[in-house]
């Protein structure tokens, strides 16, 4: 079973934090149970789009049911394997920010998963990290498996700038970079 971060991480909060325009393009990758994306829907309103990718199907199916219910048109729903280059079935250069939160530590494949996240975000588009600083009584991570701050910057520093650091909630920082390309 699938904790509920909802609270724990902050998504509105956070959310607010990163300025998404109303008409923006959201790609969160590895939606899981769609807090963020969710909140981003309700952010970028009707004019905008988000999209909620995930390898599982029935994490996809609950967000789907949550944004009927909130009548959320402009959330959709991609399923794909963000480890593989085309894998998150979203265009290139489509993001203005794409959302990797609480995802970092299952990621196997990181070098494929940067060369994705470059690919889908737009030129001087942005990527925000949420993840675990720690783990807190059986939720989160392994300790060994949580990425810290400077290996999450080390990892993105060749295609991204740091643009902002901000405190993501309880036990999760957060990260804000901007794509270099032109």
């Amino acid at each position: 079973m699938v904790p509920d971060l909802g609270n724990f991480s902050h998504p509105a909060q956070n959310i607010k934090t990163l300025t998404i325009g109303e008409g923006s393009i959201v790609v969160d990758l590895g939606a899981g149970t769609g807090f963020y994306a969710l909140e981003a829907a309700r952010v970028v309103g009707p004019e905008g789009r988000v999209y909620a990718v995930d390898v599982q199907k029935e994490l996809l199916d609950r967000i789907k049911e949550s944004a009927d219910a909130a009548h959320l048109s402009n959330l959709d729903i991609l399923w794909g394997d963000i480890e593989k280059i085309g894998g998150s079935k979203v265009g290139t250069d489509k993001a203005d920010i794409v959302l990797v939160c609480n995802v970092l530590f299952q990621v196997q494949n990181k070098k494929d998963f940067i060369t994705e996240i470059t690919r889908i975000v737009k030129p001087q588009g942005r990527v925000c990290v949420i993840d675990w600083s720690d783990s807190h009584f059986g939720l989160g991570p392994d300790t060994d498996l949580i990425m810290k701050p400077q290996d999450v910057k080390e990892l993105f520093k060749d295609n991204f700038t740091l643009e902002k650091e901000f405190d993501a909630g309880e036990h999760h920082y957060g990260l804000l970079l901007r794509n270099n390309s032109q």
